[in-house]
């Protein structure tokens, strides 16, 4: 293998594939990137067996050829030459060789059978979607992912596919968003669970062009094709919940109508103490007109009123304020319900009018 590429090209394309690579493996290999020289292009890959990333760059290819090189050096030694002309070369010793102006580099490359072969994904089963409301979807989300390696379902999101519509799910034992997205075009309905650090890649990937983007998928993966760079994942296997049955159904008790950013400035300013506690607990006391925030701890305690529109009981109850903040950040509303039934049942925010988007909060006990 020989060519000649632009560092600036060569470093961003390792950029993208770079976080396919394993950081902890009992396998070597998955820590390389793949280089693949043909057709006047260079083609670097990646992949941890759950997520695949492969881009391709322009290149005067001289000698068309393979090698597979060690990710995490590779990448730092390309990203400090940005500036230069590279010319890469394979020498019989497995090297590969790196020159540029009067300077030249070797590094030892691995075994290239032992690669792994890249998924190959059908273009007949997808559907269509504005990239911008894609990742909004995945943003209003991910946050809320299972962290905990003992429920891997719950560590990604859920994606059902329907007619004109996409639904977004992702819970974690405390707390759950669900967000709706039209669709222009399925070419079937259908659902499954996508890891949490996939769609994290995919968000990155993915340009803020106001088009659409097609989404593939088939029995065990999904692929998006962006500029160049496809990202492959698998899927999670298993059934996930029937979501659904987790939100309330029926008339609320309790509504409150509250400005999202004041309610969001309320709360980080509470959470100070309760962070000091590490057990970010927020009381709410909901009465009249006004929205009551506190926290209390050895250090002080503090309370924020929040002006609200109330239809229905007064009540008091707390939550994490985490939960409530990390879903706010997501939203752009100007104005939200907060919507409740009792003390001790879930708080689900929604907009004051549509369905794109319900986050469900589970209060905590607290003790007067």
């Amino acid at each position: 293998m020989k060519l000649i590429c632009d560092g600036l090209d060569l470093a961003d394309a390792v950029l993208k594939v770079i976080k396919a690579t394993a950081t902890k493996t009992t396998n070597p290999i998955l820590e390389g990137i793949k280089l693949v020289a043909e057709n006047e292009c260079l083609r670097l890959s990646a992949t941890d067996l759950e997520l695949m990333i492969e881009t391709t760059i322009k290149a005067d290819v001289k000698l068309e050829g393979t090698a597979v090189v060690p990710g995490k050096f590779f990448s730092e030694y390309v990203r400090k030459l940005t500036n230069e002309q590279i010319t890469l070369e394979t020498c019989d010793n497995n090297q590969l060789k790196l020159s540029y102006t009067d300077s030249e580099g070797f590094m030892q490359c691995m075994n290239v059978d032992e690669f792994p072969n890249m998924q190959k994904i059908s273009n007949e089963q997808y559907f269509e979607i504005n990239k911008n409301e894609f990742v909004d979807a995945i943003n209003k989300t991910i946050f809320s992912v299972s962290l905990d390696d003992s429920r891997p379902l719950f560590k990604g999101c859920y994606f059902e596919v329907g007619n004109d519509t996409l639904t977004v799910v992702a819970l974690d034992g405390y707390r759950m968003s669900v967000v709706k997205k039209e669709i222009t075009h399925a070419t079937s309905t259908t659902n499954f669970v996508v890891p949490a650090k996939s769609l994290s890649e995919i968000t990155k990937v993915v340009d803020d062009k106001d088009e659409n983007i097609k989404v593939y998928f088939q029995k065990q993966f999904v692929m998006i094709e962006q500029d160049g760079a496809v990202i492959i994942s698998r899927l999670l296997d298993g059934e996930f919940i029937n979501y659904k049955n987790l939100i309330t159904q029926g008339d609320f008790t309790t509504v409150a109508t509250v400005n999202k950013k004041q309610l969001e400035e309320a709360l980080d300013r509470t959470s100070l103490l309760a962070r000091v506690e590490r057990n970010n607990i927020a009381k709410f006391e909901i009465k009249d007109k006004t929205l009551g925030i506190s926290s209390n701890s050895e250090i002080g305690n503090i309370h924020e009123n929040v002006t609200i529109s109330l239809s229905g009981a007064d009540l008091i109850t707390a939550f994490n304020s985490r939960y409530f903040i990390e879903c706010l950040k997501v939203v752009n509303n100007e104005f939200i319900n907060l919507n409740f039934t009792t003390a001790i049942a879930p708080c689900i925010i929604k907009p004051c009018e549509g369905e794109e988007f319900l986050f469900l909060i589970l209060p905590v006990r607290i003790i007067n």
